[in-house]
């Protein structure tokens, strides 16, 4: 059994796959309190889905695009069935995941969109840094940049674990709201770091409240 806070289709609007359709399946809880986290109504709500609900409906909305998310959605032990099913069913699968749990045991085949904590997100230490060993060449990290600091410290961890070249993108995303996309910008662009800047597309063509978007 799953507890799913909600099951949408919408545009991806974040990593490499931005602007594609996608059906987004977020999981309910987390442990961790991210202060610029902008999904806190997934720690609690959610319904209790079993496998098998779950894959009819992602089916229902006829779109081979699904990203797994939450919450954190490695909580919960189902979730990998759940994504080696969507897997044999053919769909290209997505998980996005906060970077302190385990990812080893996440199916071959999944796109692992790992977060690495930055000190402005009040969870820095909670980052397990073993996970960096079990990135592919199909994973994606991001970094959500709250300022300068925030800054320093990604860029010091993308040169020192190597990460451009051994995964497909290094994502420095400013948090939305709070530090100036332009701002960000021009600091990739002064150090030559060779990451991308990312933006959360859904916010700019919905509502950044806007919720199942």
């Amino acid at each position: 059994m799953l507890t799913v806070n909600e099951i949408f289709h919408s545009i991806q609007g974040e990593s490499t796959h931005a602007g594609r359709p996608c059906v987004f399946v977020r999981l309910t809880a987390c442990d961790l309190r991210c202060r610029w986290c902008d999904t806190p109504y997934a720690f609690h709500d959610g319904r209790r889905m079993t496998v098998d609900e779950v894959i009819a409906d992602v089916d229902a909305r006829g779109c081979d695009v699904v990203e797994v998310t939450g919450g954190e959605p490695l909580l919960q032990a189902d979730v990998y069935p759940l994504m080696q099913r969507l897997l044999d069913s053919g769909k290209t699968v997505l998980i996005e995941t906060g970077g302190h749990r385990r990812i080893a045991e996440i199916p071959a085949g999944v796109i692992r969109i790992m977060d690495v904590k930055c000190p402005g997100s009040g969870e820095a230490e909670s980052n397990d840094w073993e996970n960096l060993a079990y990135l592919t060449p199909r994973d994606e990290v991001k970094f959500v940049i709250a300022d300068r600091a925030d800054y320093e410290f990604a860029s010091t961890i993308v040169r020192r674990e190597k990460l451009v070249g051994r995964v497909n993108a290094v994502l420095f995303s400013p948090v939305h709201g709070e530090l100036d996309p332009k701002t960000l910008s021009q600091w990739v662009i002064d150090d030559r770091l060779p990451v991308r800047v990312q933006l959360q597309v859904h916010k700019y063509i919905w509502s950044p409240t806007t919720r199942g978007v």
